[in-house]
């Protein structure tokens, strides 16, 4: 049967958000998150909308992708998709031609499992490696100690706080309390928590964001991050603690993170927190 490209409507991405939330498990390599969505939800939905494609077959999904901008594809499939190699060749196909409504022409990232054959296809076509990410992995089956940090889920009243760490965090972040409210409207967001942590004097020094999938299914950290002033304090271990705390209360089997190897004190500070650290992950890159 023949693969479709779908671009959904607003009142259509429920659909993929179900597909994503019921490919999620363990055992099985976590790429494209329901919590990426809801992350990209700051923009609002008519944004998040026009940045989701899908690829179907006989009225089923098989692979979610969203564009977190023109020129990088976050791509994921059904477990039991990953060799299906009618998928893949579209897949790849609607990738490598700009007229067909994916990417923009020239330079291009596309993000996919790592063990899916369009991983393959894309080195067959021309794409190269890009820089590697390394996934790290904490498993919640026990209780999380404290953080022994002051740490409060934040709520309206203090979404300012929660995004001006994130700038203060990430140069060029254009995350705002109006983007907050924007993501905490989303239908994403009942499944999700924002976290800030405070130093003795009470300044927020760190946040971050945690995105269940679902009871007894992985939860994404998607951001997480410490105002450059408070760094090599801790700060970024206790955040991430308390996150993975607030993930098991929400019921995930376990807490994922990727992060660039490139960035090693992300790593240290994730494996600090009880992460244990994946093997590396490399996107394709198209440099043409």
């Amino acid at each position: 049967m023949t693969i479709v490209l779908g671009r959904p409507g607003v009142n259509e991405t429920g659909d993929a958000v179900a597909a994503l939330r019921r490919w999620q498990g363990e055992g099985t390599p976590v790429q494209l998150h329901p919590g990426d969505l809801g992350w990209f939800w700051r923009f609002g939905a008519v944004a998040t909308a026009a940045a989701v494609r899908t690829w179907s077959r006989a009225g089923r999904i098989l692979a979610v992708g969203l564009l977190d901008g023109p020129r990088l594809l976050r791509l994921t499939t059904a477990p039991d998709a990953r060799r299906d190699e009618e998928l893949a060749r579209r897949i790849v196909a609607d990738v490598s031609d700009p007229e067909r409504g994916v990417l923009m022409p020239g330079k291009a990232i596309v993000e996919t499992p790592p063990d899916a054959v369009v991983q393959e296809l894309l080195g067959d076509d021309g794409w190269g490696s890009d820089e590697p990410f390394t996934p790290l992995l904490r498993d919640l089956t026990d209780p999380v100690p404290g953080p022994g940090v002051r740490v409060t889920v934040i709520g309206p009243e203090r979404a300012r706080e929660r995004a001006a760490v994130q700038r203060a965090a990430f140069g060029g972040s254009t995350f705002t309390d109006e983007r907050w409210h924007a993501m905490a409207a989303g239908p994403l967001y009942s499944d999700a928590r924002c976290l800030v942590a405070y130093d003795d004097a009470g300044a927020a020094v760190a946040a971050v964001t945690v995105w269940s999938a679902g009871r007894g299914r992985p939860g994404l950290i998607e951001p997480m991050g410490v105002s450059p002033e408070h760094r090599r304090r801790g700060y970024g271990t206790a955040i991430t603690v308390a996150a993975a705390a607030a993930l098991r209360e929400l019921g995930s089997s376990s807490a994922f993170v990727c992060t660039p190897t490139a960035q090693p004190g992300a790593v240290a500070t994730y494996e600090a927190a009880g992460f244990e650290r994946l093997a590396e992950r490399w996107d394709r890159c198209r440099n043409v």
